[in-house]
């Protein structure tokens, strides 16, 4: 029998999402259609591992894919070249400080036919960064923005969204700088949502859905408050000392 992803209903108010479990096979994860982009529903879908993900033009796609891609803070690979470029310096990070470029550089880094980062999740995400939900990390090259990741936190989880770069090594810096201040928080898990060949390069390993499951429940609570994010910019060498 094939199951069908159940139709959110089109309202203001949160919705109660299917179990994760019951998502297809084929599509690969695909949970739930339709609802809408509040910060109720985006938080709530969150913290029950789901997230959403469409092209223009379609309607909203919910998904929880099976096998998981995540980074633990403590397994990120600092390789040999990536090391050399942050003693060489000239690289500076911060966190929170342009979190709308990081987020419109995201979108146009990719063909805009094939981007889920559509103007309505930009200001989806947008509105969970002034309520102090969705965060972004910059890197910067001589006062000029060049790479940078942003995503949701949800007790001692960051759900990492998207990252771009336009200079060699940005975005692993940015990755790299998520990873210290990870530790450093106590967040436990950096979902990376699907698996790649380069966030394999940078130390993600694959979970079973029902085990990346068991990881959220276990980190559902807790976790730094949005001042703790706030970053100002400073030398990217300095992850080298933590």
């Amino acid at each position: 029998m094939i199951r069908r992803p159940k139709l959110l209903a089109l309202s203001s108010t949160a919705a109660d999402f299917p179990d994760p479990e019951s998502a297809l096979d084929d599509p690969n994860g695909l949970l739930a259609i339709g609802g809408d982009l509040s910060p109720t529903r985006l938080l709530g879908a969150y913290q029950k591992g789901i997230f959403p993900w469409y092209e223009e033009g379609d309607p909203i796609l919910w998904w929880c894919p099976d096998p998981r891609a995540v980074l633990l803070p403590d397994e990120f690979h600092l390789s040999r070249s990536l090391r050399k470029t942050l003693r060489r310096g000239g690289f500076s990070v911060s966190v929170d400080q342009c979190f709308d470029q990081v987020i419109n550089a995201c979108a146009a880094t990719r063909v805009p036919e094939q981007t889920w980062i559509t103007p309505q999740m930009i200001q989806a995400y947008q509105d969970l960064h002034s309520l102090g939900h969705a965060h972004s990390v910059e890197t910067w090259y001589e006062n000029k923005l060049c790479g940078g990741i942003y995503g949701i936190a949800s007790g001692r989880m960051f759900f990492g969204e998207s990252m771009f770069s336009t200079r060699s090594d940005a975005s692993k810096i940015a990755l790299f700088k998520l990873a210290s201040m990870a530790r450093e928080m106590d967040i436990r898990a950096i979902d990376c949502q699907i698996p790649s060949q380069h966030l394999s390069s940078l130390g993600s390993r694959l979970l079973p859905r029902a085990e990346f499951l068991k990881l959220l429940a276990k980190t559902r609570y807790g976790g730094p408050d949005a001042a703790e994010w706030q970053r100002p910019e400073e030398p990217a060498g300095l992850l080298l000392e933590l």
